[in-house]
């Protein structure tokens, strides 16, 4: 395996499936990391400080402060998960764990995985609430736009499993890539959705199989433990956690409202 070097990054973040990309992908590769939990409940990602690292006041985001292979200081952020990914992977994956080669096919399905999650699944997923929808007819379009995605990824793991290994399949090639992270970290909260993954063989075994890595455990608790779903199991305890993610979804919009309504 080859060695890593010293590294001096800081991530910013909280526990929702955006944080949780980033702290997987970190405790996947191994890398030593600082934790900042940025309290968005109380829209400390709103702040003038944090809007220097990330303009659009969105977590996670890195500085990354690890010197450069010969020995010069720098310091450089990386916001928006997606590109936090790719960039931990293209610096610090040089044995492509968790990725493929530059420019080969694989690296570009992968891409293609990653963005379609960003642009699709992830968006899709975040506006489908059960708890705090006022309008079921958005609700309900966005329940099913939301199964089809699911009906996606369960389509191209079938496909997969034809030539997949033992510990298959998996998105993209033989193994556990970002693009099964990325993916996975929104799959994980299907019960905040309101949405059953059991009727999905094959993304219900990618969801066990995934959630069953050590690494993955590590980073569902950062920055503080996971307990969506056991909170879930009981009724009082998922009015009690609705009650709490709806606040600081309120006050971000509240603020943003104040500055550009």
């Amino acid at each position: 395996m080859a060695s890593l070097p010293k590294t001096n990054i800081i991530l910013y973040t909280s526990g929702t499936p955006n944080g949780q990309k980033a702290s997987i992908t970190l405790e996947e590769l191994g890398i030593h990391y600082e934790v900042k939990n940025i309290e968005i409940s109380k829209n400390v990602q709103k702040e003038d400080w944090f809007l220097r690292i990330n303009p659009n006041g969105r977590i996670p985001a890195i500085v990354d402060k690890t010197p450069t292979s010969d020995g010069k200081t720098r310091e450089k952020r990386i916001f928006e998960s997606g590109a936090l990914m790719l960039y931990l992977c293209q610096r610090y994956d040089p044995e492509n764990r968790l990725n493929y080669s530059y420019d080969t096919d694989e690296y570009w399905e992968v891409v293609e995985w990653l963005v379609w999650m960003q642009s699709g699944l992830g968006p899709m997923q975040a506006s489908q609430s059960r708890q705090h929808s006022t309008v079921q007819q958005k609700l309900t379009i966005n329940r099913t736009e939301t199964r089809r995605l699911y009906q996606v990824l369960e389509d191209r793991l079938a496909e997969q499993a034809e030539t997949a290994g033992k510990e298959g399949p998996w998105i993209v090639g033989d193994r556990m890539t970002i693009a099964d992270i990325a993916n996975f970290a929104w799959v994980n909260w299907a019960e905040w959705a309101g949405i059953d993954v059991e009727p999905f063989k094959y993304l219900n075994q990618w969801l066990d199989r995934i959630n069953e890595r050590p690494a993955v455990k590590r980073g569902l608790d950062v920055p503080e433990p996971f307990v969506m779903k056991e909170k879930l199991k009981s009724k009082e305890g998922e009015e009690e956690y609705a009650k709490h993610h709806s606040q600081w979804v309120m006050k971000g919009q509240e603020a943003d409202q104040k500055k550009h309504g």
